[in-house]
């Protein structure tokens, strides 16, 4: 699948989840963390997102791979904190839902830092480098790969299920 704008993009709307989830633990008064802690976290939830954005709104792979990897990082570093947060959780007082609220939030940051590396993976086996290096005949061919692997799926699902070229197809990883 394409996608043309960053906010249609899956994992920014993770990302965006994780930061809305974030400002909702942050303004909960009994979250008691120092002003340093409060911004930094604040930061990095937003960090993820706005990474997303931006690399997908450059030129080239190389630099949208860039940033995958500070988002990631980010996710990474919110993940950190809420850890030491968890921690702090369990030796303390802290109310029950605060403590699913901080377990929640790490699975958030996590979802979203494994979704950031199959993307990665995906631009990793990628021939374009970026739109900034397509031309007419490279665009064309990409299209052409797609409307041809569009074709051969479609073909496949139509024969029966016990049918010999499924095996052979499942076997050489074609569809």
């Amino acid at each position: 699948m394409t996608y043309n704008r960053f906010e249609d993009l899956p994992v920014w709307q993770k990302a965006v989840e994780l930061y809305e989830a974030i400002e909702e633990l942050l303004e909960n008064h009994k979250f008691i963390v120092t002003r340093g802690f409060r911004d930094q976290l604040d930061r990095a939830a937003l960090s993820v997102s706005n990474n997303i954005a931006e690399g997908f709104e450059r030129g080239t792979t190389a630099e949208l791979f860039a940033f995958i990897y500070i988002a990631r990082g980010s996710a990474g570093e919110v993940r950190s904190m809420l850890c030491l947060k968890e921690r702090r959780a369990e030796k303390g007082n802290w109310p029950a839902y605060l403590k699913i609220q901080i377990s929640d939030l790490k699975s958030i940051a996590e979802s979203s830092s494994r979704q950031l590396r199959a993307w990665a993976d995906s631009l990793q086996n990628s021939e374009i480098k970026g739109q900034r290096h397509l031309t007419a005949k490279s665009r064309f061919r990409d299209e052409q790969r797609k409307r041809v692997a569009d074709v051969q799926k479609d073909l496949m699902e139509r024969l029966p299920s016990d049918h010999p070229l499924r095996s052979v197809v499942r076997e050489r990883g074609l569809i």
